[in-house]
């Protein structure tokens, strides 16, 4: 186990430059701390963290061996060696790292990271919508919890829902659980769409006429926006795209400003990548995701848990409704 810090210096050793531009001195010691301690526990359990493109940044550059977006995390967990994996996001997304990796040690730092999008709809839920709409498939948001993927016929990302509507073949497809994807979705095909009323507590927020303020007031400005604003939203941006898709058109792009309508420390950490572009961040923060903390990483890493677990019978469908998706 890492010693406890002694000195600013070490302090600053410990954290990097990076974090040192944006965290305050007064609380290096604390901060390094944690992350000495979670990378000797990495090392003692063989263990590997991975960090949702929402988390903060002291996780996201301080301690995280993967980052990227839900799905990106589960799949490439599979590449790696490491017996224990620390999903650093919300609950959902653990039981995706689960599902895919079901012979490895799953861990949530927090059990109560949850989200609203899940927590919208239950796999009673799906059945009744199937019997309103029978032989209608199910196309079903990775965020979602195992026993509604399990209940679906293929997944989708918000960077590929309309790819996965449109190969289905059909006049018409439930897209579930978020109302402002499948609304931005059925926008862009000729697929008739049937929507879920649920909603992002951090996207749903973002309002057309904050963006137009915004173009006024920043006009160099390229306004990015996550599929999961309401369409109104998406309507005045520049650009629509998964957070991924977000940061790589930032990194391709290199505007000389950007506005991503997401939530926060995406656009921290963003920032931090590409320091030559200026950041406008009208952003919302996600109350689930910074659950997650250094501190209840370091006690994951210390007690083994909260552990996830998916029933078997539950991950299987719901592996069969996330390979169908990946081989499209």
């Amino acid at each position: 186990m890492a010693t406890p810090i002694s000195s600013v210096a070490e302090a600053a050793d410990i954290l990097g430059e990076r974090l040192q531009s944006i965290i305050p001195p007064v609380e290096w010691a604390a901060l390094a701390d944690d992350m000495a301690a979670i990378r000797a526990l990495k090392r003692e359990r063989r263990a590997v963290v991975l960090a949702h493109n929402y988390m903060s940044p002291e996780i996201y550059f301080g301690v995280a061996d993967v980052t990227g977006d839900s799905l990106a995390l589960a799949r490439a967990a599979q590449s790696l060696d490491a017996p224990v994996i620390v999903m650093a996001g919300v609950y959902f997304m653990a039981e995706t790292v689960k599902i895919l990796n079901p012979e490895r040690t799953v861990l949530i730092p927090d059990r109560g990271a949850g989200c609203s999008l899940s927590e919208s709809i239950t796999a009673e839920d799906v059945r009744a919508l199937r019997r309103q709409h029978p032989g209608v498939p199910v196309v079903t948001y990775v965020n979602t919890s195992a026993e509604v993927k399990a209940e679906s016929d293929v997944c989708c990302t918000s960077a590929n829902a309309r790819r996965v509507v449109e190969s289905l073949g059909v006049p018409r497809a439930i897209l579930i659980p978020d109302r402002y994807l499948a609304a931005n979705v059925a926008r862009e095909t000729t697929v008739e769409i049937i929507v879920w009323p649920g909603r992002c507590v951090v996207h749903e927020r973002f309002r057309a006429e904050d963006v137009r303020s915004l173009r006024v007031e920043h006009p160099d400005a390229r306004i990015l926006a996550h599929p999961e604003c309401p369409p109104e939203v998406v309507a005045e941006a520049d650009f629509s795209g998964s957070t991924s898709a977000m940061s790589e058109y930032v990194a391709h792009r290199h505007p000389r400003t950007a506005i991503l309508l997401t939530e926060c420390s995406m656009s921290d950490n963003v920032a931090l990548e590409h320091p030559e572009v200026h950041f406008v961040r009208p952003c919302n923060l996600c109350p689930y995701m910074k659950m997650n903390t250094l501190g209840s990483i370091r006690r994951a890493l210390e007690t083994l848990g909260p552990a996830v677990d998916v029933p078997e019978e539950v991950a299987r469908r719901a592996r069969r409704a996330i390979e169908r998706m990946l081989v499209l």
